[in-house]
C-alpha cells in the first residue's frame, strides 16, 4: 500500500481500531514509523495515524490532541505541562477554552488529532467530526473552534503549519455536488451555505475563503493556504468522497472534506497537488501534496530532507547518520508495551548478514537492496522450476507448492501406493463403459475373503469380491423388482469371469403398473424451483435488473425492501430519464404483481 502511494509521510483517518486491535503489520512496517491516536471512551470509532519514512524524514516532537492535555505513554504529566524543550507550543490558553462549552478532556478523548514536529513545520493529523447527527452539533462545533485556535496560536508562536486530513467540511459550492443542486432549486444561497458555522470558520482560517460579513474577533486575518485548490482554482467535481449507500461515486456526486493546507510563508514549497480519484478502497479517495527538492528556508535554499530530520541527520540531501531506534519518540506506536523491542518477519529476512553490515550503513537503502536480491532469487527459482518439471513427469502442474517439496513427496509415496497395486495385478480387466457393474447393487457387510495383507489400501483394492446378497433383501435401489436365487447366481459368475451380459434391469421381472417410478433428476430441479430466488424485475430506463435496498428511515415504512435501477446516480444528484444514469423506477417489493416475477 505505502509503494502505492508513493509518499514519505501518510496520514490515516477514521481508522475504528482499538489498542488490542493493533496487529504487527500495523506498527512494525518495515521502514517506517507510526503514531496512532485511538479513542479513550468509543471503542472501535474514529482514530488517527501518521506513518513516516525513516529514509527520509524523522519528527522531533509528537503529540496527541489539540488541547495538549492528554499525557504522553507512562506519564502523568501532560504534553502542555512538559518543559518547553519538549513542547509542541500553541497550547490553547484558559480564556480560550474556557468559551467553549465542552471540557478540554472530551473533545481529545476520541481519538482525532495527532501531531508532529519537523525542524520544517509542524504536522497536524485531523479528523473532524461529521455533521450527521444534531445530538452531536456542541461536539462538532467545538471541535472546530479548538482546531482554529490551535492553528493560529502555532502561526502566532512563528512556527510553520501543514494540516491535513478529513476536515469533513466544504468550503463552497464548488466543492460540494449537493450545495450546487440546492442553490439551482433555490432552496439554498450560497451566502447561506458559507455562513454555516463550521464552514464559516474554516473560510476565515483560509486566504481565498468566501466570508459574508465581519470577521470573529481573534480570526481577523487569514493564516492558512488551500494548496491542492491553488493547483486547481477553477476545477470543478474535484471530490474527495462520495455516499456508497447510493453509489454516487461512478457519476462523481460527492463532495471535497479532504485537505492539504499550509501556513502562508511556506506556499511555495510545493510543486504539486492534486486528488487521487482513481484510487478505490474506501469513500474516500487521497488527497496528497508534493515538496519541492530545495526550499527556502529562513534566508537561505536548503535541501528539503535536512530540515525533514533531526539536525545533523541530513546534510545537503545526503544522509550524515542513520535512523535508529533512540530516534523513536514516545508516542511511537514501536514502543507501544506489544510492540517494543520486537521485529517484524519481514526485517528479519530482508537483514544482511554480518560482515556485509560492516562495510555498508543499515538504513533504508539497505533494505531495499535486500528485497531486490530476495527478489532475483525468487525470480531464478521460479526460471529453472519448467526443467525439474520435465525431469519429473510425475509432478502436478497446477500444484502451486514448490517443485522441489513435490517432487521428495511423490517419491515418498511411490513405494506404499506400488505395494498396494501388487495385490490386484492378476485382477480381470473391468467391465466396458456402459456396462453397469453388479457392485454398484450390493453393499458389502464383511471383509473381502480374498485380503492378503494387513495394509489398509488392500480392503479399497479393485479386485475384492463382495459377499452374495441376501436373496430376500431387493438388488434395485429403486424396487423395480427382485432378482430370484438363480439369477443373482449367474449375475455373480458372468462378473467374476468377465463375461459382457445383459443388464440386471433387462432380467429383473417388470414393474406392476400402479407401481410409482421416481426419478431423482425430476424431483430435485422441482425442490430447486421452490426454493430458487425470485428474479428481480427490470428498470423501466434500461431493462436491466432492478437491485434491492431496504428503507432504514424511521416511520411507516421502515423495514421494507423495494426495487431501483441498478445504475448509479448521475452527477445532478437526481434520477433521470434517458440518460445513462439511474431511472425513476422504484418497485416496493410487496407490491410486485405476479407478471413481474
Amino acid at each position: 500500500m505505502f509503494d502505492t502511494l508513493e509518499a514519505d509521510i501518510v496520514v490515516f483517518q477514521e481508522t475504528k481500531i482499538q489498542r488490542k486491535d493493533l496487529r504487527d503489520d500495523m506498527v512494525l512496517v518495515p521502514g517506517w514509523d507510526c503514531y496512532f491516536s485511538l479513542p479513550r471512551v468509543k471503542k472501535g470509532y474514529s482514530g488517527v495515524v501518521i506513518y513516516t519514512r525513516n529514509a527520509t524524514c524523522a519528527p522531533i516532537r509528537a503529540e496527541e490532541g489539540l488541547t495538549g492535555v492528554l499525557c504522553p505513554p507512562n506519564s502523568s504529566v501532560s504534553f502542555r505541562d512538559l518543559p518547553e524543550a519538549q513542547q509542541i507550543g500553541g497550547y490553547p490558553t484558559i480564556e480560550q477554552l474556557s468559551q467553549l462549552d465542552l471540557d478540554a478532556e472530551m473533545l481529545d478523548s476520541e481519538g482525532r488529532c495527532v501531531i508532529l514536529e519537523f525542524p520544517a513545520f509542524v504536522l497536524l493529523g485531523i479528523y473532524s467530526p461529521a455533521n450527521r447527527d444534531e445530538s452531536r452539533d456542541s461536539f462538532r462545533h467545538n471541535f472546530i473552534d479548538l482546531m482554529d485556535v490551535r492553528i493560529r496560536n502555532l502561526v502566532a508562536l512563528g512556527k510553520r503549519v501543514f494540516v491535513t486530513g478529513d476536515l469533513n467540511i466544504s468550503r463552497g459550492e464548488i466543492d460540494a455536488a449537493h450545495a450546487g443542486e440546492a442553490i439551482r432549486k433555490g432552496t439554498l444561497t450560497e451566502d447561506e451555505f458559507v455562513s454555516i458555522h463550521a464552514r464559516r470558520v474554516f473560510n476565515q482560517l483560509l486566504s481565498d475563503g468566501k466570508v459574508i460579513g465581519e470577521r470573529e474577533e481573534g480570526r481577523e486575518q487569514p493564516v492558512m493556504h488551500d494548496i491542492c485548490r491553488s493547483f486547481h482554482p477553477d476545477r470543478k467535481g474535484m471530490y474527495t468522497c462520495w455516499e456508497q449507500r447510493i453509489n454516487a461515486r461512478p457519476g462523481n456526486y460527492g463532495s471535497r472534506i479532504d485537505y492539504v493546507l499550509c501556513s502562508l510563508d511556506i506556499q511555495h514549497w510545493f510543486c504539486d497537488s492534486n486528488i487521487q480519484e482513481g484510487l478505490m478502497g474506501s469513500d474516500h479517495c487521497p488527497v496528497y501534496a508534493v515538496f519541492k527538492d530545495t526550499v527556502i528556508f529562513g534566508d537561505k535554499q536548503v535541501c528539503i530532507h535536512d530540515i525533514m530530520n533531526p539536525p545533523g541527520m541530513f546534510e545537503n540531501g545526503q544522509r550524515q547518520q542513520e535512523y535508529t531506534t533512540k530516534c523513536l519518540l514516545p508516542i511511537s506506536g514501536r514502543l507501544i508495551p506489544e510492540f517494543d523491542k520486537r521485529r517484524s518477519i519481514k526485517d528479519m529476512f530482508m537483514r544482511k548478514p554480518s560482515s556485509a553490515s560492516q562495510s555498508s550503513p543499515i538504513g533504508t537503502p539497505t533494505l531495499s537492496r535486500a528485497v531486490s536480491a530476495q527478489e532475483q532469487e525468487t525470480t531464478a527459482a521460479i526460471k529453472n522450476a519448467p526443467t525439474e518439471a520435465l525431469s519429473n513427469p510425475s509432478m502436478s502442474k497446477n500444484d502451486p507448492q514448490p517443485k522441489g517439496v513435490v517432487r521428495k513427496r511423490s517419491e515418498k509415496n511411490d513405494s506404499p501406493v506400488k505395494r498396494s497395486k501388487s495385490v490386484s495385478a492378476s485382477a480381470p480387466a473391468p467391465p466396458t463403459a456402459g456396462q453397469k457393474s453388479l457392485k454398484g447393487f450390493f453393499k458389502p457387510k464383511n471383509a473381502p475373503v480374498n485380503q492378503t495383507s494387513g495394509s489398509p489400501t488392500d480392503t479399497t483394492s479393485p479386485a475384492t469380491v463382495p459377499p452374495p446378497a441376501s436373496p430376500h433383501k431387493p438388488i434395485n435401489p429403486t424396487n423395480h423388482g427382485q432378482l430370484n436365487d438363480e439369477q443373482v447366481a449367474a449375475a455373480i459368475d458372468r462378473e467374476l469371469n468377465g463375461e459382457i451380459g445383459p443388464p440386471i434391469s433387462a432380467t429383473a421381472t417388470t414393474p406392476k403398473e400402479d407401481d410409482t417410478v421416481i426419478d431423482p433428476i425430476v424431483s430435485k430441479e422441482d425442490w430447486s424451483k421452490l426454493f430458487t430466488k425470485k428474479r428481480a424485475p427490470k428498470c423501466e430506463g434500461h431493462q436491466e435488473y432492478c437491485i434491492s435496498l431496504t428503507t432504514k428511515k424511521p416511520g411507516v415504512n421502515c423495514g421494507r425492501s423495494f426495487w431501483i435501477c441498478p445504475r448509479p446516480l448521475g452527477p445532478s444528484g437526481n434520477k433521470e430519464k434517458g440518460t445513462q444514469w439511474r431511472c425513476p423506477t422504484f418497485i416496493w417489493a410487496s407490491d410486485r404483481s405476479s407478471s413481474t416475477l
